[in-house]
């Protein structure tokens, strides 16, 4: 997410904390320092010099409250600032007992196809029977791109397979409703905003299908640009929301939001990576947290929630009485939760992790999962049966190494020991504490 103007910021708040005395010049540069990066981000300069002098001045007039250092104070508002610009709070929640239609437009190359699986997904694993319908009649490759990805995002594709966009929308959403999906999503063809006939048909096609929800699907790779298509869509549509895609190869992603949000327009979703499980819905207040190093941890439950935890394996890994099959749950919840890199920048006061070693850990979880699906039913539940012999079958029955699957014995084992561990520490304190109740009494 952005990961230079992220590390910027947080080297600001760094230098700043670590100064011994914060007097004016300190503050000035502080100031100085914030400035830089958003600005190397690409967020529009009046927005930056308005943060910048609200933060300064408030530092420089008001007098912090009891218990809250100046270095503390400079944070908060430094957060309370960026989460202002970044613009309103909003959560979509559609109701389930109604169709209800999303139609998706933008700018061609925007990632709007991949976007719209990622939607369906996001809704999936909400609970809602998705449909997807392609709208797109012009770009070669555009159904089987969508049909591809459907199938990753566990959702049906209607294609109609004529040349007629506003007519392929229309009976895409009577076939959804006949079928009783409650969400359905329309991808259309990519326009330009100089393009007044595909404009026009988006209008059209608005008026046929009456969507609950007109969504603008923006490259955050633009930058500042991003303002002026979002006024360009907003003059030709009833627009509803704004999403912003490809945030994790670009500097520019922060000029993409901040320009996006202010336009007045919502900001609902955010895609940031290959994976169809790769996009969140958009939270000012959690975004700003993670880019000054304080965490997201509400998504990080938010996650763990979406992994669909088995509490009957927790408790028996938590004991450390685990087997295989246990192990083998725990790894696919895991996934679940999304790339590691993901989950790790959510958890505040983290050092930063390697890329090298976070690809190893991925390529690990990968390796295991495929060396337990080729032992048998009787390995799973006790391991201590798997000697050499049977180690070189699940070996060239996965496709990994001898060394591979020793590997992954062992820190089975290391974590079963882990546990056991952590385990007994915690009788240990409960001990302590009856025993200090029973001296107190």
């Amino acid at each position: 997410m952005f990961e230079r103007v992220k590390e910027g910021l947080q080297s600001a708040i760094r230098k700043l904390l670590d100064r011994d005395i914060v007097d004016e010049a300190a503050i000035k540069e502080f100031v100085r320092d914030v400035q830089r990066e958003l600005l190397q981000a690409d967020v529009n300069v009046r927005i930056v010099f308005e943060l910048s002098k609200n933060v300064e001045s408030k530092l420089m007039s008001e007098r912090t409250k009891p218990g809250i250092s100046v270095k503390e104070r400079a944070v908060t508002l430094l957060y309370d600032e960026m989460v202002k610009i970044m613009g309103e709070e909003t959560r979509l929640a559609p109701p389930q007992e109604r169709p209800w239609t999303i139609l998706l437009v933008g700018i061609q190359g925007s990632g709007k196809t991949t976007f719209a699986a990622k939607l369906a997904k996001y809704f999936v694993r909400k609970g809602y029977r998705t449909g997807l319908v392609c709208a797109d009649v012009y770009r070669p490759g555009a159904y089987e791109q969508l049909r591809t990805m459907g199938q990753a995002a566990s959702t049906e594709v209607f294609w109609e397979g004529g040349k007629d966009a506003v007519k392929a929308a229309r009976e895409g959403k009577a076939r959804w409703i006949s079928q009783r999906k409650n969400l359905i999503i329309i991808d259309t063809a990519g326009r330009h905003k100089e393009e007044k006939s595909l404009l026009g048909e988006m209008a059209k096609m608005e008026e046929a299908v009456s969507p609950d929800l007109t969504l603008l699907v923006i490259d955050g790779t633009i930058g500042q640009q991003a303002y002026q298509q979002a006024l360009a869509f907003s003059q030709s549509t009833k627009l509803g929301g704004i999403a912003v895609t490809k945030l994790d190869g670009t500097g520019k992603g922060g000029g993409a939001l901040a320009a996006a949000a202010a336009t007045g327009a919502k900001m609902l979703f955010v895609s940031n990576g290959e994976r169809v499980d790769d996009i969140e819905e958009f939270s000012p207040s959690r975004f700003a947290g993670r880019m000054l190093g304080m965490g997201d941890l509400k998504g990080l439950v938010e996650r763990v929630k979406l992994a669909e935890v088995d509490e009957d394996v927790a408790k028996r890994v938590a004991s450390g009485k685990m087997n295989l099959y246990d192990f083998e749950v725990q790894l696919t919840q895991m996934t679940k939760l999304g790339p590691l890199q993901k989950v790790l920048e959510m958890l505040p006061g983290l050092p930063k992790v390697e890329d090298s070693q976070l690809e190893k850990a991925e390529k690990n979880v990968g390796k295991w999962r495929a060396i337990m699906k080729s032992m048998t039913g009787e390995e799973k539940k006790d391991p201590s049966l798997i000697g050499g012999g049977r180690i070189r079958r699940i070996a060239k029955g996965s496709g990994t190494a001898e060394r591979d699957v020793k590997d992954m014995l062992t820190s089975f084992e290391q974590m079963k020991k882990m546990m056991k561990n952590m385990r007994k520490l915690r009788m240990n304190r409960e001990l302590l504490k009856q025993f200090k109740g029973a001296g107190a009494a």
